[in-house]
């Protein structure tokens, strides 16, 4: 009678620990892209360029890089949570820092904790909710995983907009909002139980670039898409406030950040959906959803049209969510339990080496030419990504 009474009880605790830990990744996360809609006001207060704006979006990535590299099997090797509180401990220190930033070097710096911070949660955290998924809903963990890590990029320009439109101090509300949020998330995440055992001599080696065998066929497939869409989410991080401000004439912080964010939320969407589709044409078609996206987007930028723009944003992010999803789930059902977080961490490095490098050089170029043209063609671009990302994994099936 104990046992049937203890039974239920003890499924609700574990599914109430299981979404504590996915409320402590999508709270990290949204810190991560909290100065999107803010950089029109930094560029107001520091004078600064387009190409330095994505230097500074570089850097971040730069820092997300980083972490996954140096850290990314460590959480295999000393447990999930030391790893989940140093990540917030650096966005703790990321508020703050930000909270003083008067200068270029100290945004500067706030973004490479942040990224480094981010780097921490996007392979340790998704592992994390992975172990934690209810035994008879596996599926759930990778959906919520992810929804957990694209919900908080999408909600973060949302409450950093929202906050400086109503709010006094539009350049530290923001922050102390997030540093408030944060915080509680982390007291609730004492609670969770650590599910992974301490390594006698723990391997504190960098990440290796080599997959173990069984996971190579899984990964191919499901980088080629993340490069295409990640691409897309790099751009709107940091060129998108710079487009809409400067040549579509839209300068509210709200807007801005529900125009950055909305992609991210389309691609919480998309993933959602994913169950609804067979697993042979999940990549596939987020491959051919995601290009039709890109392609009305370089439309929107080409004839400056923000309806337009918003309609190639949800398609875009629907496509990313699909071939997203079904790319971590891949690669976290071939990977072997002891390197689950390592191999997570690879595809996070593919992700952001994406989102980063060529938003970069797209930066570089509008020191000798015109945003709107070379937005245009950034999208014209993603677009023929996505179409050579769709004939591979077809080649692949």
């Amino acid at each position: 009678m104990t046992d049937a009474v203890s039974s239920p009880r003890d499924a609700r605790a574990g599914i109430g620990l299981f979404l504590i830990a996915a409320l402590l990744f999508f709270c990290a996360m949204s810190g991560t892209t909290l100065p999107t809609p803010l950089y029109t006001l930094y560029r107001q207060q520091m004078d600064l360029s387009q190409a330095m704006i994505t230097v500074i979006f570089a850097v971040y990535a730069g820092g997300v890089i980083a972490a996954l590299v140096l850290t990314g099997r460590w959480s295999d090797q000393i447990g999930r949570k030391p790893m989940l509180y140093a990540g917030v401990g650096l966005s703790v220190a990321s508020d703050l820092v930000f909270c003083l930033a008067g200068q270029l070097w100290l945004v500067l710096l706030a973004r490479m904790i942040s990224g480094l911070s981010a780097g921490i949660f996007a392979s340790t955290a998704t592992a994390t909710v992975m172990d934690l998924a209810p035994p008879r809903h596996v599926k759930l963990g990778v959906l919520v995983a992810t929804a957990a890590n694209m919900g908080g990029l999408g909600a973060g320009p949302l409450l950093a907009g929202a906050a400086a439109l109503l709010m006094p101090l539009p350049l530290l509300t923001p922050y102390l909002l997030h540093l408030a949020l944060i915080c509680l998330a982390a007291l609730c995440f004492r609670h969770v139980p650590e599910r992974v055992t301490k390594a006698a001599r723990p391997d504190w080696s960098p990440q290796s670039l080599a997959l173990p065998p069984e996971v190579r066929r899984a990964f191919l497939p499901a980088a080629i898409a993340a490069v295409a869409g990640f691409m897309v989410f790099g751009f709107y991080s940091a060129v998108i406030p710079g487009f809409l401000g400067q040549i579509m004439g839209y300068h509210s912080p709200l807007l801005i950040g529900f125009v950055a964010g909305f992609i991210f939320l389309a691609s919480t969407l998309g993933q959602a959906l994913v169950g609804h589709i067979g697993a042979g044409w999940r990549g596939p078609l987020g491959c051919l959803v995601l290009g039709a996206g890109t392609t009305i987007m370089a439309f929107a930028f080409q004839m400056q049209n923000l309806p337009l723009l918003l309609l190639a944003t949800l398609v875009a992010g629907l496509g990313h969510g699909l071939a997203f999803r079904s790319g971590l789930a891949a690669i976290g059902a071939a990977a072997p339990d002891t390197d689950r977080a390592g191999v997570i961490s690879l595809y996070f490095v593919v992700s952001y080496l994406a989102i980063s490098v060529p938003v970069v050089i797209f930066g570089l170029l509008t020191l000798a030419l015109p945003l709107a043209p070379l937005a245009t063609g950034f999208a014209v671009l993603a677009t023929a990504l996505c179409l050579l990302a769709l004939s591979l994994l077809i080649r692949h099936r």
